[in-house]
């Protein structure tokens, strides 16, 4: 059973008579240029009142920026976008905004010391009539509580933002969008923080507002929450529109192709063999950060799959054995022997590697090139002392790259400017360019589309069977099941349970976990 099947029953939207007037939303030739890079090309679509419209493309496929142009935040070099059938300018965001489109980031953007309410309400406060310029805090209460009710949200308008979990902020997002937009609101990976039962919730949200003919386009690497919830789905690739179809007329196999270009023929398969050399072992771990006597192994070749609900642990375990986190208790044996972790600089010496959550914040130097991010950690492998031989570092970077397929042009672009796919790559490259033997995943594939996705898992099990061994932790447990030999469950900082390959249970693995699967 899929596992977001598991908690959303009969979510699926029914068809109805979408709107047989003109389109809300009409992009005609609309192209865009950056330096070097052709980032949309003629592109044309439409969305139509009270429909949830799906944006799909790989990563780099142009989807980010057709929603910086929609929302403002870009103008086209060409091209013309109709509003209710008129043609609009959107020259900023605010312009969009009270046309009556509103836009919610994968990463909401919320004033963290501000409460609830004034982060819903920033810019658009409701005023005395009586005393001009004083906030009527009695008239916004009772809004936004008429907003909680319309949206079945359980959130304290009086909480701070900063002391509100990752999936709440979300929310937080999206009652603010609807507060302020009364036609389109743009989705841009809504489910990327939320866990199996706010995804439902977020899907009921979604349903209500379409049923009073507010526009949703959804932006998704997700295909399952596609054909979940959509009603028609447009296929960006290389900043070309590749198609607009109805999605209860295609299947989950032709998306991908269209999306990637090609068939997606050799499924994924991941081998399971038995494991004897132990590579790491963690006994009675614990941190500050939240875990409680952590005992794990794993063995080369291995992958251990880590799950459980929002801020179960996960993300801590990970930290600890990599020396981002303080250990205060127990200890970490590598190839049975226990050694010191007290900084990242000592786990890459003895060969663990780990990609973080935010690859941006924490991953990547977003300043430097590709090919300098690749090399970051294996610096004293090109030179003595200061020097660094330059011939040597652009070999053993296009090497990884090779093998990772990034492209050559790539490795000159700065990090910011890559793909969301290609950053995960390139901090992978650098990884591998350590040569570790053991490598720690903390949600790897979230933001990456279902090409670069496919990439990932094959290249993932020629790692193991050069004997590699990694901990995976992750929200998705799809991807667990189909990538771990074991999963461990999560709660409040401590295993709770663990599954083996053979005796794999989504419904036992989230009952475990305590209804969820975010770490």
């Amino acid at each position: 059973m899929d596992y977001l099947n598991f908690f959303i029953d009969n979510l699926k939207m029914t068809e109805s008579d979408l709107s047989l007037s003109n389109p809300l939303i009409e992009v005609k030739a609309l192209s865009k240029q950056f330096p070097g890079v052709i980032a949309l090309s003629d592109i044309d679509f439409d969305i139509n009142p009270g429909e949830v419209h799906v944006l799909l493309g790989e990563n780099g496929a142009g989807k980010s920026t057709l929603i910086k142009i929609l929302c403002g935040v870009y103008s086209p070099d060409s091209g013309k976008i109709f509003f209710n059938g008129h043609e609009a300018v959107f020259n900023s965001p605010s312009s969009a905004q009270q046309t009556g489109i509103s836009v919610i980031y994968q990463e909401p953007s919320l004033v963290a010391n501000m409460t609830v309410a004034e982060n819903i309400y920033l810019g658009n406060e409701p005023t005395h009539k009586a005393i001009l310029g004083y906030i009527d805090h009695q008239r916004q209460t009772r809004e936004l509580m008429a907003l909680f009710d319309r949206l079945n949200l359980s959130l304290d308008p009086d909480t701070s933002v900063e002391d509100l979990s990752l999936s709440e902020k979300q929310m937080v997002a999206i009652a603010r969008a609807v507060h302020l937009s009364t036609h389109l609101i743009i989705m841009d990976e809504p489910t990327t923080m939320l866990h199996q039962a706010e995804v439902a919730q977020l899907f009921s949200i979604i349903r209500k507002l379409r049923s009073e003919g507010i526009s949703i386009l959804y932006v998704t690497h997700q295909l399952e929450e596609a054909m979940q919830i959509g009603d028609r789905a447009t296929i960006l690739r290389d900043g070309k529109c590749i198609t607009t179809m109805p999605i209860n007329e295609t299947s989950r196999s032709d998306m991908i192709s269209l999306i990637i270009g090609r068939s997606l023929n050799d499924q994924f398969v991941r081998i399971h063999t038995q494991y004897e050399d132990e590579i790491l072992r963690l006994e009675e771990l614990s941190s500050p950060s939240g875990i409680n006597h952590i005992s794990l192994s794993l063995h080369k070749g291995e992958i251990v799959g880590i799950t459980g609900l929002l801020g179960a642990g996960g993300t801590a375990i990970l930290r600890a054995i990599f020396g981002a986190d303080p250990i205060t208790d127990g200890c970490i044996l590598v190839d049975g022997r226990p050694v010191k972790i007290n900084h990242p600089q000592d786990a890459i010496a003895i060969g663990i590697g780990m990609l973080t959550e935010d690859r941006q914040e924490q991953g990547l130097v977003l300043e430097m090139r590709a090919l300098e991010n690749i090399s970051l950690a294996s610096l004293d492998h090109f030179g003595e002392g200061p020097f660094i031989n330059l011939e040597i570092e652009n070999k053993v970077v296009r090497h990884y790259a090779q093998r990772l397929n990034i492209h050559s042009s790539d490795l000159s672009r700065q990090a910011l400017h890559l793909s969301g796919g290609t950053q995960q790559k390139v901090i992978l490259s650098r990884w591998l360019a350590t040569q570790c033997r053991i490598l720690l995943f903390d949600e790897p594939t979230r933001g990456i589309d279902v090409g670069a996705r496919h990439e990932f898992y094959q290249l993932l099990n020629e790692l193991t069977r050069r004997g590699v061994g990694m901990v995976i932790v992750s929200s998705n447990l799809q991807e667990l099941v189909t990538l771990a030999d074991r999963i461990l469950v999560l709660r409040q900082g401590s295993i709770v349970s663990e599954f083996d390959y053979q005796n794999f249970n989504l419904g036992e693995i989230l009952s475990m976990a305590g209804t969820g699967g975010n770490t």
